[in-house]
């Protein structure tokens, strides 16, 4: 006779401890069996066979499986669709119900439908608990019940709605006696997933108290390390949002804010999904826009003759990150000096960025691009070289990603930055009229 237990699934949220629906799954009477699916529809839409995101999840993986054997358990890994590891996990074992946290993307909703209408059908529950945001879906909404669209009063009422309660803890690891106790599962090799170890470094997961302190001071200058670099860390889970919302209340009402952005741009995606490919300003999807390849590859590989952009263009490409000041002057140049469509450039970034989140990485595009629910106003358009003056003072960022930028070896710019003002804002004129 099969034995009952219950399932955890990992997604987004790669840790053990602080774990919301892990802590549910371990407080819920029946054994758990913690499961993780390197999901082939997903895999398979990515480019590059070294994408270091799936190199880190396969390490964190790992780290997860040793740490659950060392308490005599084990961590079942499927590379497959889901429905159809589920399908063979319910041939296995006898499962009452499967916990997993929430996952807002279109695609993550259509799967846990997927994955729920086949657990229903077997009598199987299906249970999905909020973790990677502090607020979702209608949490944090105006007086008269609809969402917020501009982050401003989003943020005072959100942190409004933090005061009335608390932010709760989930200490998961406290309850490491209630895993299935099994002999270890097979672990793959990366190449049996198709993919090969990617060379790039990834920041470690550490809350940098000075950091986040001097956040205010320090956050605009990409020479000097100060961001927290912990993006991909939110991204996978690595760390609990919980846990860094309550240092950030404490030590910086600035990288708090930082964080409620990305909680606004969540909710944004969940509440109106036709932002994915859509402007969230109707009118804007009738922009002309250029759409210009070699002046869009000259973007995409540092080339544009303007040193700002095209020193974040190979910081991107050469590590998988770029600071956040020059993502918006190297999406504003994309989108304003260019004229090519905002989702040219979010679907670049949403290849190269290590913290690529679908959310955060839409609404700042649309941003940038003015096009977006709480946007830069379309007649805002960063020069580079005044950005360049202002935040890299000394030339230090630029020298070290484009050192040739005093030489004739440097290309001479794209385009004449006075023109290009001009042309954008009459492109846009045009559709507001």
């Amino acid at each position: 006779m099969k034995r009952k237990i219950n399932l955890f699934w990992f997604r987004r949220d790669l840790r053990l401890h602080d774990n919301h629906a892990l802590y549910q799954a371990l407080n819920s009477g029946h054994a758990v069996l913690p499961v993780f699916i390197f999901d082939t529809e997903i895999l398979g839409k990515l480019n590059a066979k070294t994408d270091a995101r799936v190199s880190f999840i396969f390490a964190e993986i790992q780290k997860i499986k040793k740490e659950l054997e060392k308490n005599g358990s084990s961590l079942k890994i499927f590379h497959t669709k889901p429905s159809d590891a589920f399908q063979k996990l319910t041939e296995q074992f006898e499962i009452q119900t499967v916990f997993a946290n929430k996952d807002y993307e279109p695609y993550a909703k259509e799967r846990d439908k997927k994955v729920g209408e086949l657990l229903q059908s077997k009598n199987i529950g299906f249970e999905l608990f909020k973790d990677h945001v502090i607020f979702e879906e209608n949490e944090v909404l105006k007086d008269d019940g609809k969402p917020y669209t501009v982050f401003t009063p989003y943020s005072k009422k959100w942190k409004q709605v933090l005061d009335e309660t608390e932010i709760p803890t989930f200490p998961s690891e406290k309850l490491s006696e209630n895993y299935l106790k099994v002999n270890p599962f097979v672990f793959p090799e990366l190449k049996e997933l198709g993919f090969e170890k990617s060379d790039l470094k990834i920041h470690p997961p550490e809350i940098s108290e000075e950091i986040i302190r001097n956040y205010a001071k320090t956050r605009d200058l990409p020479a000097i390390n100060g961001t927290t670099r912990l993006g991909v860390h939110l991204r996978f889970g690595t760390i609990s949002i919980r846990e860094l919302t309550k240092k950030a209340m404490e030590w910086s009402e600035t990288y708090l804010n930082e964080l409620i952005w990305r909680n606004f741009f969540s909710t944004i995606l969940w509440h109106f999904p036709q932002v994915v490919d859509k402007a969230f300003k109707p009118k804007y999807d009738f922009i002309q826009w250029r759409n210009n390849e070699k002046e869009f590859e000259r973007w995409c590989n540092g080339e544009t003759g303007y040193p700002m952009v095209d020193a974040g263009m190979r910081e991107l490409n050469e590590t998988g990150f770029m600071h956040n000041r020059v993502r918006m002057v190297t999406a504003s140049f994309l989108t304003k000096h260019l004229l090519i469509d905002w989702r040219w450039g979010e679907a670049y970034f949403a290849e190269k960025l290590l913290d690529y989140e679908l959310a955060s990485n839409n609404g700042n595009w649309q941003w940038a691009a003015g096009t977006g629910c709480d946007a830069a106003p379309y007649f805002r358009i960063f020069n580079p070289e005044s950005q360049q003056k202002k935040f890299d003072p000394d030339g230090e960022y630029l020298k070290r990603w484009v050192p040739e930028a005093e030489t004739s070896a440097y290309p001479k710019p794209v385009v004449n930055h006075k023109m290009a003002r001009e042309r954008a804002l009459q492109a846009y004129r045009i559709v507001l009229k």
